[in-house]
């Protein structure tokens, strides 16, 4: 990370700290049952103000679209209101982006991920392209092909010293590199 070649992702439970001179990402940790709201903004207000942030993800509805709407429009202000970029996630039968989005996180299972209509919403956002889960080689390719700025995954956090060497070259046979955010880091 302090390389260069590799961000950092932070999420309200991971009880990881920034690292110095190092690019990062706010997630907001709704994976599951374990968001709770009190703790994502107290972890928004405590990294506020840190320098090089690309973008705070609003809270979404895993596989839900509509829910994931509702959410959007109750709490993009607040990760605004911190002074963020405002990331909206797309989940499976999303339809359009809204008009504040600042970053487009393509999320959702695996299915909509790669779907057809994903890549199509992320194709049409003039922002930041993020995409989440990118575990291997295949869908590291995937993202570099559909131009996405970044992505996020946890694969070095599963044995580092084997496949952190493996993640760098995985990068390197994308030719396009998009920021890679290791969540867990």
């Amino acid at each position: 990370m302090t390389a260069g070649l590799l961000g950092q992702l932070v999420t309200p439970n991971s009880g990881n700290r920034l690292l110095p001179n190092v690019c990062w990402a706010l997630d907001n940790g709704c994976y599951g049952d374990q968001w709770r709201e009190s703790k994502w903004i107290d972890t928004l207000e405590r990294y506020a103000n840190e320098p090089d942030c690309l973008f705070a993800v609003v809270p979404d509805v895993v596989c839900d679209a509509a829910a994931t709407n509702e959410r959007w429009m109750r709490y993009a202000a607040v990760v605004k209101g911190f002074g963020y970029r405002a990331a909206y996630v797309t989940q499976n039968g999303c339809t359009a982006i809204p008009d504040d989005a600042d970053v487009l996180f393509t999320g959702g299972d695996d299915a909509w991920k790669l779907s057809v209509e994903a890549q199509a919403l992320a194709a049409g956002s003039d922002g930041w392209t993020h995409m989440g889960r990118v575990n291997s080689l295949r869908r590291l390719r995937f993202a570099a092909a559909h131009d996405y700025d970044s992505v996020d995954g946890t694969f070095v956090a599963f044995g580092p010293d084997v496949n952190l060497p493996k993640l760098l070259r995985f990068m390197r046979a994308t030719n396009q590199q998009p920021t890679l955010i290791q969540a867990g880091a």
